[in-house]
């Protein structure tokens, strides 16, 4: 099985996914998101995948996502575009779907 994960490795959860990733076999691809940023039109396919928004996808802790509170999902593609920190790790996609690792076992369901 394939899988790629947008993954920072300085993020526990990141790390957490893909050793899931590792412990099932998978055939992995490893997307430093932050060195080789998503185009908006990437993460729009990516979220549509996972069933999800791009609201829910967003980084709430991150400081540059405060101007974000009550942005529509355009606008929230168009900041994560531009700057990547606020895109929630990691993702996860298979040809079974795409999953937000939090927590990391949701990865389960698409391997």
């Amino acid at each position: 099985m394939k899988a790629t994960i947008y993954h920072n490795p300085r993020c526990s959860k990141s790390r957490e996914t893909l050793a899931i990733l590792q412990e099932a076999s998978a055939e992995i691809e490893i997307v430093e998101y932050l060195k080789t940023p998503l185009s908006r039109d990437e993460l729009a396919r990516l979220y549509a995948r996972a069933g999800m928004t791009a609201r829910v996808a967003l980084r709430i802790a991150e400081d540059a996502a405060k101007p974000l509170k009550g942005a529509d999902d355009d606008a929230i593609l168009d900041a994560m575009a531009a700057n990547p920190i606020l895109i929630e790790r990691p993702l996860v996609a298979t040809e079974k779907g795409v999953r937000l690792g939090r927590p990391p076992e949701k990865v389960r369901e698409i391997l």
